[in-house]
């Protein structure tokens, strides 16, 4: 039998709901084309003409990818980091020299000062050759130290810390714990105030780059007292402070050579000055990081789907079965065209969300969401279609394919790197409720109250005018519009024929915000309940994002010569095919398995079905569910281990 496990915190679904609510951005001081694509308005002026970088950026920008990629080709070996389940350190030592590690940290610290744009062009290159040291790059400077100080920190803060992290300093973001993941309501780890310090005492789990970060942003809970406002709290944290034990090494799936591990805090200090913001804003600060730093999964997903494509395309023009090249086969070839046409729109997607987010006119945070979303669980299939493609060979190691004399082609790998991409930094069902939430964003403002259990008559009666007016010129505007138009969008009508696909978008976007506002009468205050719902939801905004993006892309590289024809072609192919995904979600919204599933769950769970679990011999090990992680000294020795000790 298993041990129970212990030091559970235990709060409402009400509470819980309620930290992240207070987590939120409350307001949208930007335009943002994802919010309106969802209310029905497709705001294509909003993203077209394509936003540019300056020609500045654009030279700093590129001289550095020419040295990031002769290093890689140099000095990265990507089956050694596999094989050894460890970055070299004269790699991260290359790293460093080049100035890698301060990629977006302003010159005027020491960092290369690059835009969201080459920096996720960096990361797709970097990670095509090792997605591990795409993972240390993108947790130290998208979640680690660099970012939060960025937005969050003094200018004590900044100059104390982001020389360290532009060129030598590794840093590490730890929130997760053992039984707390995407509800932060339940964390654990506190840093109780005594004189002008924190005494930070908990475990923290999962913590990328926690092996051999010098530096760590911590999450903790400071209690509430006088003169202390309490709450999710921030702190930059030495990581050789005393009271600091790195307890495990983490090993997984794939990622085989990041650094990833268990951290306990026991009687840590930390100086109030290396609190990042005020007591309280912790998680506001951590989920406003992750608004543009999301942007490196999907960088990363981008950079996997040109590998899929490129050998795709070389094996499959090789391989030969029934007289010609497998590719000339139609099982074949609508694979190859899938990860081409998906390559495709998630760069399209990635670059757009990058440059926007790079420009600060528009506010990314859906967008970003979507990226991420999409991208992992994209590049997901890519991956799984490129081992399909390759058979037997796309299962086989790439060790063992080069012991027998054939090309070491790592599909296997590739697959098993992917698959972390769904669950980090917000799994796929949670990323599915956080973006449904923004969507829903400008009903709760105005109708909020009247699906609210706690408020009172009269509040109901206010909301219940303020949604009358806002519903009396909304839904008017979801029956008709520019995609009912044969000619609209016709800028996008050349050779290849987009503007058809522009204008079943607008179409498609009014029908969205209809349904959801039906689902919202029908479900009222149980919408939030109604996950599957709000996940298909999600995904239909998804695909018309990446169709937007797309075309818009196609049309770019049209204007400036660069293989517009070509790019025009997998718009076209990509949004067609996106468009049946659309359709079969729409199917889905209503005429699903839901109800149902919902009994078996529960059938599942009170024992009904343990018959149906006969015949086989379950190979786990014994042990808790979940860590104990009850604070206290640490009984292990440390596995820390800083590069180039």
């Amino acid at each position: 039998m298993s041990a129970p496990t212990t030091s559970r915190t235990t709060v409402t679904e009400r509470e819980a709901r309620r930290v992240a609510e207070a987590a939120r951005e409350q307001d949208w001081r930007k335009p943002s084309f994802a919010r309106e694509l969802f209310l029905g308005r497709f705001r294509l002026d909003l993203i077209h003409p394509h936003p540019l970088p300056d020609d500045e950026s654009v030279r700093r920008g590129e001289a550095f990818l020419a040295e990031l990629r002769a290093f890689c080709e140099s000095t990265v070996d990507g089956a050694r980091i596999e094989r050894e389940s460890r970055i070299p350190d004269e790699v991260v030592a290359g790293l460093k020299e080049l100035g890698a590690l301060g990629m977006k940290i302003d010159p005027k610290y020491g960092g290369l000062g690059l835009t969201q744009l080459y920096y996720n062009k960096a990361l797709a290159l970097v990670g095509s050759v090792s997605p591990a040291v795409g993972a240390l790059l993108s947790a130290h400077q998208s979640i680690g130290v660099p970012q939060p100080l960025k937005m969050f920190g003094t200018q004590e803060q900044k100059d104390a810390f982001l020389p360290r992290c532009a060129r030598t300093d590794i840093s590490a973001f730890l929130l997760t714990e053992p039984d707390v993941g995407s509800d932060p309501a339940r964390l654990a780890t506190t840093a109780v105030p005594e004189g002008d310090d924190y005494v930070l005492d908990g475990v923290k789990l999962w913590t990328t780059n926690g092996v051999v970060a010098d530096l760590l942003v911590v999450m903790a809970r400071v209690p509430k007292s006088e003169g202390h406002k309490g709450g999710i709290t921030a702190f930059v944290v030495e990581a050789t402070s005393q009271g600091i034990t790195v307890e495990n090494r983490n090993a997984f799936m794939g990622l085989r050579g990041i650094e990833n591990g268990v951290t306990r805090f026991h009687q840590v200090r930390v100086p109030a000055a290396h609190r990042i913001g005020p007591e309280g804003a912790g998680l506001k600060i951590a989920l406003t990081t992750l608004n543009t730093g999301r942007l490196s999964l999907p960088a990363m997903c981008a950079g996997a789907g040109k590998w899929c494509l490129k050998i795709a395309r070389e094996w499959s023009a090789e391989r030969e079965q029934w007289g010609k090249p497998v590719a000339l086969h139609e099982a074949v070839g609508s694979k190859i065209s899938f990860i081409a046409a998906t390559t495709f729109a998630l760069e399209a997607v990635l670059d757009l969300s990058s440059q926007m987010a790079d420009e600060d006119r528009n506010d990314i945070r859906i967008e970003a969401a979507l990226a991420k979303l999409y991208g992992s669980e994209m590049a997901w299939l890519m991956a799984d279609e490129l081992v399909q493609i390759r058979g037997g060979r796309g299962y086989e190691t790439a060790e063992s394919l080069k012991a027998r004399g054939e090309r070491a082609v790592p599909a296997e790998q590739m697959l098993r790197d992917l698959r972390i991409n769904r669950i980090f930094e917000g799994s796929t069902e949670i990323m599915h409720l956080l973006i449904a939430r923004e969507a829903v964003d400008a009903h709760l403002s105005v109708a909020g109250d009247l699906i609210d259990p706690d408020k009172s008559l009269s509040d109901k009666a206010k909301a219940g005018a303020h949604a009358g007016v806002f519903y009396a010129k909304w839904l008017p505007k979801l029956v008709a519009g520019p995609g009912q138009l044969p000619m609209s969008y016709g800028e996008f009508k050349r050779s290849v024929d987009l503007s058809g696909h522009l204008r079943y978008v607008e179409r498609t976007a009014r029908k969205l915000a209809r349904s959801t506002f039906y689902a919202m009468s029908r479900w009222q205050g149980r919408m939030e309940t109604k996950q599957g719902f709000l996940g298909r939801i999600v995904d239909i905004g998804a695909e018309l994002f990446a169709m937007s993006a797309a075309c818009v892309r196609a049309e770019l590289l049209r204007s400036r010569g660069e293989h517009g024809r070509e790019a025009y072609e997998l718009a076209d192919a990509f949004c067609r095919q996106s468009r049946i995904r659309v359709e079969e979600l729409f199917d889905r919204l209503w005429t699903n398995t839901d109800a149902v599933d919902r009994k078996v769950v529960k059938g599942v769970l009170g024992g009904s079905y343990t018959w149906l679990e006969e015949g086989i011999v379950d190979p786990s090990g014994d042990g808790p569910w979940i860590a104990d992680a009850t604070p206290g000294p640490s009984t292990r020795k440390s596995e820390r281990r800083p590069y180039g000790d």
